[in-house]
């Protein structure tokens, strides 16, 4: 495509919606709209997301060791484990740690486990981290199998409602961020079909002279993208301002319990996302609505 010719469609591109000002204002009130809804719920989707990863990150196998075992047992059996698939990794921790780390969760009532600490009757531990939190059941197995091991604890029926849960909310999230993308779609293509119908005259007169589809279509196309690209600004900036009171919200009110994904590079992410988003249905819109007038 010729340099002059490439010029010619993006000044026609530009001035059609200078033209056009009413339809180009419903045009980009349907994208701001859209994209507005397709922000909010992307937002929630990606925090979910970010908060369940952190969740995921704290999930390990507490892998008890049986008291007969000596030292250098120990270091066998940590090469066993470190063997297996699917450990990220390992960290021994003696009877001793174990009852402290005891005591600290119990606080105030700590006193009570003083008379215990002469006769320590806890167990040796190997705390298992796993490359796949998801797979973590299947390693805890594996671990279960590894000689002098008595137990394997990480929580089973927690950790399994925990994913449960965030796979739920995954799959949910995708359904409902497809369900609008179609939605905008639909909406935008049919907005942007009407602003063409309205130049139905145009585009018929530039076929009658002898213009090829393409070149008919390329300002179209153009126009789409910047109805697109001008209806996304609006939407960024809501939800940019929205998220930035609300982490900050949530950071004073929880004291940091509930953390949301930074505000970089989470800004720079959802204002390229509804760019993209905002262009790309632009565009489809336009080839989609100019398709029936250019056919022979």
């Amino acid at each position: 495509m010729k340099t002059n010719t490439v010029k010619r469609h993006i000044r026609e591109g530009f001035k059609s919606l200078g033209r056009n000002g009413w339809m180009t204002f419903a045009s980009i009130s349907a994208v701001t709209i859209t994209l507005m809804l397709v922000g909010t719920f992307l937002s929630i989707i990606m925090n979910v997301d970010h908060m369940a990863k952190s969740l995921e990150q704290d999930v390990e196998i507490h892998a008890y060791v049986d008291v007969i075992a000596t030292p250098e047992e120990h270091d066998q059996i940590k090469n066993d484990i470190e063997k297996l698939d699917g450990v990220d990794s390992i960290v021994f921790s003696s009877k001793e740690e174990e009852l402290e780390k005891l005591k600290d969760n119990f606080g105030d009532s700590a006193k009570a486990l003083e008379l215990i600490e002469q006769d320590n009757p806890l167990h040796d531990t190997f705390i298992v981290k796993p490359k796949n939190p998801q797979e973590i059941g299947d390693l805890a197995t594996e671990i279960e199998k590894v000689t002098y091991i008595t137990k394997v604890n990480y929580g089973q029926e927690s950790v399994e409602k925990l994913f449960d849960v965030v796979n739920t909310i995954r799959s949910v999230g995708i359904v409902l961020i497809i369900g609008l993308l179609f939605t905008a779609m639909f909406l935008i293509s049919n907005t942007i079909k009407v602003t063409i119908f309205a130049r139905k005259d145009e585009i018929e007169i530039m076929r009658l002279v002898g213009a090829k589809n393409s070149f008919i279509r390329w300002p179209f196309l153009l126009e789409g993208l910047l109805l697109g690209v001008l209806g996304s600004i609006i939407p960024i900036i809501f939800v940019l301002t929205t998220y930035q009171s609300s982490y900050s919200m949530l950071a004073d009110k929880t004291n940091n319990i509930i953390q949301l994904m930074p505000l970089f590079p989470y800004a720079l992410v959802i204002s390229l996302i509804l760019l993209l988003i905002g262009g790309c249905i632009g565009m489809w819109g336009s080839v989609m609505s100019i398709r029936k007038f250019l056919k022979k």
